[in-house]
């Protein structure tokens, strides 16, 4: 298991979990989060914002899915055809096991 943490612009995130939808991965969590890249916030009109507003995307995955995953949330979340800063990021995480709470029922990483 993977889990996949994409951090995005906040005008692009209905796009992205209706993405994810469509392709049979319903299971995301959205936080609201702010934070700055290498661009270092933004500046406008003479004020800088060092934190700007983004949308975290959580997903649990299997470890096949993962390049049509990634792929997914990258073709909705770029903005225009080459992208620009401070469309987001994707990190990639291993998933040692996870629980269900309501069941108990444990689920093992095929590598854990």
């Amino acid at each position: 298991m993977l889990m996949i943490r994409a951090i995005v612009r906040p005008d692009k995130a209905d796009a992205i979990l209706a993405g994810l939808l469509e392709a049979g991965y319903p299971a995301v969590t959205k936080v609201s989060v702010y934070g700055r890249g290498k661009q270092r916030g933004l500046t406008a009109g003479g004020v800088t914002y060092d934190e700007l507003p983004k949308e975290l995307l959580l997903s649990v995955i299997k470890d096949n899915d993962k390049e049509f995953v990634i792929n997914t949330i990258m073709e909705r979340a770029r903005t225009g055809s080459e992208g620009a800063f401070g469309d987001g990021k994707i990190f990639v995480s291993p998933v040692i096991e996870s629980y269900t709470i309501s069941s108990g029922v444990k689920e093992v990483s095929e590598e854990g």
